[in-house]
C-alpha cells in the first residue's frame, strides 16, 4: 500500500505536468521531427537526439522530456517507410519488416504494409509505457537500495551485455566498447585531474570530447556519407496504393500475435545494449514459429510486418527501464537520452535511483509522454504518409549538405570552436570504418557514455570499500559482496555465457557481405595501436595519482587481449568468415562516387573554417557543392545557399550563439554572423 500511496500522487502530477498546450506543442514537435529523421535509413533516434542536445541545456524539463520522447518514440514507427518502400533497413531495429513489407509493397499493396505496421507499432508503444509504469512501482523500493557497489555491478553488467551482444563476432562488440571506454576517459581523471591522452598544450582535449560530437560522428556522419555517395534518390517506387483499412484490419485479425511479440519487444528490451540488433528477428522468428501456413513468408505475408513492428515500439518502454532505474542506456538512443536529461532546468534531474528517489514525477510524465507520443505519431503518419513517403524521393545529394550544415552547428555549439569540426571530422571517419567493417557502433556508444559512471563507481567502492576493510574484515566484505551484488555477478557471467552462444545470430550493423582480408586486418591493427597508446599514457601516470590510472589501464588491457585474439583468428580464418565483413565490397556496384573524394567535400569545409571562418566557408560549401556535386543551375545553387545561411542564422540568433571564426578575423574586425 504504501508503494501506491507514494505513487499514485507522483501518477497523478505527472499528468497534470504534461497535459498542458506547450508542453503538448513540444511533444507534436518532437513526433514530427522523429518521423522526419527516421525516413532515412541510418538517421535514426541517435542521431536525431544528437541534433537534439545543444538545445536541451537550460530548457524547461518537461518540454525537453517531452521533445525528445517525441522525437525517440516515433523513430521505430517512421522507419517502416524505408523497410517497405525501398527494401532498405531503415533502422537496425526493421531490419525483418523488410522481408515481406517490401515484397507487398512490390504488389501494390505498400499502403496495407504501412497501415499494418503502424497500428502494430502503436499497439506495441502503448504495451512498452505500460510495462514501464508497472515495472516501475514494483522495482522502485529495491532500486532505492542501491548503493555504489551495486551502481558499479549493474554498470558492469550493461557494459557485458553491450560488448558481448554487439555483433555476430563477439570480440568485435567487446573491443568496440572498450575503445569507447578510452575515448571517454580522454582528459583530466576524476580522482586526481591527472591527464589522460591529452595535453595542456592542446586544452581542447583536457575536458574530453562532448557526447554531441561522439554520437554525430559515429552515426549520422557514416550514413549521410554511404548515401551521398550512391548520389540518387533513397527510393523511386511513389505511388502507396490503397488498402489502409485492410492493414488495420490484418492487424486486428493477429492481435495475440501483436500481443506476443510487443511482450518479446518489452523482455528484450530491458538488456542493456541488446534490444535494437535483435528484437526484430526474434519476433519475426516467433511470427513464423507460432503460424499454421509457413508458406508466405517472405514473399508478402502481412504476419511478418506485424510481428516485428509490435516489438520495435514495444523495446523502447524496455530500453528506458535500465535508463530510468539505474542510469545504464538500454540503447544507443537511451545513451544520449541520460545526457539529454542532465542538460534540462538547473542539472538537478538525473536519471538512476536518485530520480526514482527524487523526482518521481518526472519519471511518471517520461511513461505518459511515451504513450502520448506513439498515439500521435500513428495518426501523423497515417494521415501525412504521402507527403512522408515522398521525401525519400528527393536526391540525396539536394538533402545531405543541409543535413550536414545542421550536424556541424550541433557540433560546434559543445565549445564554439573549430576544433568542434575537427573532433567531429576524426570521429567521423572512425564511424565511417567502424560501418564498413561490422564493428558495433551502440556498443562503442554506450561503452563512451558508461565510462564516466563506470570509473566514478569503480572509485567510490575502492575507497568507501578499503575504510571498511580497516574497521574490520566482515564489514568489508558485507559492503562488496552484498545479496543485490551476488545476484548482479550471477546475472552477468549467465547473460555472457548465454550471449557468446548467441553472437553469431546477431547482426549489429545488418548483413555484411565477408571481402578480402587486408583491409580489416589493418583497421585492427590501427584500432591495437591506439588502445596500446592508451595503455601506455595511462600506466606513466604517477603514483600520486594511481586512482586516475587504474581504470583505463584494466580496461586497455582487456581491449588489447581482445585484439590479440581477433588478430589469430583472422589469421587462422578463411576470407568467407564473418570476421572479415567490409561492406565496401559489398556496396561497390551502387556507389558512384569513392570515399575519399566524397570526404574532401566535407573537408574543404572544415579547412575553408580555419582561414575563413565557419559562415563564409559554409556559403562557399553549399554553393560549390550543389552546383558541382548535385550538378544544378547556379540560379539553383545560389537560391539553395541563401536559404542555408539564412536558416542557420536564424538558428544561431534564437540560441544567442556566434559561429566559429577563422585566420581572417584575427585581421579584419566583420560583423555578425561572419565574426
Amino acid at each position: 500500500m504504501e508503494v501506491f500511496a507514494t505513487a499514485l500522487p507522483a501518477l497523478n502530477d505527472a499528468f497534470a505536468m504534461i497535459l498542458q498546450p506547450h508542453v503538448i506543442g513540444y511533444l507534436l514537435l518532437g513526433v514530427v521531427m522523429g518521423l522526419c529523421i527516421g525516413v532515412f535509413p541510418g538517421l535514426g533516434g541517435i542521431a536525431g537526439l544528437s541534433l537534439l542536445l545543444p538545445f536541451m541545456f537550460g530548457m524547461e524539463p518537461v518540454t525537453g522530456l517531452a521533445l525528445m520522447v517525441g522525437m525517440v518514440a516515433v523513430v521505430p514507427t517512421s522507419d517502416t517507410f524505408a523497410s517497405v518502400l525501398m527494401g532498405i533497413p531503415g533502422s537496425s531495429a526493421s531490419q525483418a519488416t523488410v522481408l515481406d513489407g517490401f515484397p507487398m509493397a512490390k504488389k501494390g499493396q505498400a499502403a496495407r504494409a504501412l497501415s499494418a505496421a503502424f497500428a502494430s507499432s502503436l499497439f506495441g508503444g502503448l504495451v512498452g509505457a505500460a510495462f514501464l509504469t508497472v515495472f516501475i512501482l514494483a522495482a522502485r523500493p529495491i532500486v532505492l537500495l542501491f548503493q555504489t557497489p551495486e551502481l558499479l555491478m549493474i554498470t558492469i553488467f550493461g557494459l557485458s551485455m553491450v560488448g558481448i551482444l554487439a555483433g555476430r563476432v563477439a570480440l568485435k562488440g567487446l573491443v568496440a566498447a572498450c575503445l569507447g571506454i578510452l575515448v571517454g576517459t580522454i582528459g583530466e581523471g576524476a580522482s586526481s585531474g591527472a591527464l589522460r591522452m591529452s595535453t595542456y598544450d592542446m586544452p581542447y582535449l583536457v575536458d574530453g570530447l562532448k557526447l554531441v560530437i561522439v554520437g554525430l560522428g559515429i552515426f549520422a556522419i557514416p550514413e549521410i556519407v554511404a548515401l551521398l555517395r550512391r548520389d540518387r534518390a533513397i527510393s523511386d517506387r511513389a505511388p502507396l496504393g490503397g488498402g489502409w483499412a485492410e492493414g488495420v484490419k490484418d492487424w486486428w485479425a493477429n492481435k495475440w500475435l501483436s500481443v506476443r511479440c510487443s511482450l518479446i519487444g518489452v523482455v528484450v528490451g530491458v538488456i542493456p545494449g541488446l534490444g535494437g540488433s535483435v528484437v526484430d528477428w526474434i519476433a519475426y522468428g516467433h511470427a513464423v514459429q507460432t503460424s499454421k501456413d509457413k508458406s508466405g513468408f517472405g514473399s508478402g505475408d502481412v504476419r511478418g510486418v506485424i510481428g516485428p513492428e509490435s516489438s520495435n515500439n514495444a523495446k523502447e518502454g524496455g530500453g528506458l527501464v535500465p535508463t530510468l532505474l539505474f542510469g545504464i542506456p538500454g540503447s544507443g538512443s537511451m545513451a544520449i537520452f541520460i545526457s539529454a536529461v542532465a542538460l534540462l532546468g538547473t542539472g538537478s534531474i538525473e536519471v538512476g535511483p536518485s530520480m526514482l528517489k527524487n523526482n518521481l514525477d518526472f519519471t511518471y510524465a517520461i511513461v505518459w509522454l511515451l504513450a502520448l507520443a506513439n498515439v500521435a505519431g500513428t495518426i501523423i503518419c497515417i494521415a501525412a504518409s504521402g507527403g512522408i513517403a515522398k521525401l525519400t524521393e528527393i536526391r540525396f545529394a539536394l538533402l545531405a549538405p543541409f543535413l550536414f550544415m545542421i550536424i556541424a552547428f550541433a557540433a560546434f555549439q559543445s565549445r564554439q570552436e573549430i576544433w568542434d569540426l575537427v573532433a567531429l571530422f576524426g570521429i567521423g571517419l572512425l564511424g565511417i570504418l567502424m560501418r564498413r567493417f561490422d564493428w558495433s557502433r551502440p556498443a562503442f556508444l554506450i561503452g563512451f557514455v558508461l565510462a564516466g559512471p563506470a570509473e566514478r563507481y569503480t572509485n567510490q567502492a575502492y575507497q568507501i570499500g578499503a575504510s571498511r576493510f580497516r574497521r574490520g574484515f566482515e564489514e568489508g566484505i558485507e559492503y562488496i559482496f552484498s545479496p543485490i551484488v551476488i545476484v548482479l555477478v550471477i546475472i552477468t557471467l549467465l547473460s555472457v555465457v548465454i550471449g557468446l552462444r548467441q553472437s553469431k545470430n546477431i547482426q549489429a550493423e545488418g548483413a555484411v557481405a565477408s571481402g578480402s582480408k587486408r583491409a580489416p586486418i589493418i583497421f585492427l591493427l590501427a584500432v591495437t595501436a591506439y588502445i596500446a597508446l592508451a595503455y601506455w599514457n595511462a600506466a606513466i601516470i604517477p603514483d600520486f595519482a594511481r586512482m586516475d590510472r587504474v581504470f583505463p589501464v584494466f580496461v586497455a588491457t582487456v581491449a588489447l587481449i581482445g585484439c590479440a585474439l581477433l588478430l589469430v583468428q583472422m589469421m587462422r580464418a578463411d576470407e568467407t568468415s564473418a570476421i572479415f565483413a567490409d561492406r565496401e565490397a559489398e556496396d561497390a556496384g551502387e556507389n558512384v562516387h569513392g570515399l575519399w573524394a566524397t570526404l574532401g567535400w566535407f573537408a574543404s569545409l572544415l579547412i575553408a573554417s580555419a582561414i575563413v571562418g565557419f559562415i563564409l566557408a559554409l556559403a562557399g560549401f553549399l554553393l560549390l557543392f550543389i552546383r558541382l556535386r548535385a550538378g544544378k543551375s547556379w540560379i539553383y545553387a545560389t537560391v539553395y545557399t541563401g536559404i542555408g545561411i539564412a536558416f542557420i542564422c536564424a538558428m544561431a540568433w534564437t540560441l544567442n550563439r556566434d559561429f566559429p571564426p577563422g585566420l581572417l578575423q584575427s585581421y579584419f574586425e566583420l560583423p555578425w554572423p561572419l565574426t
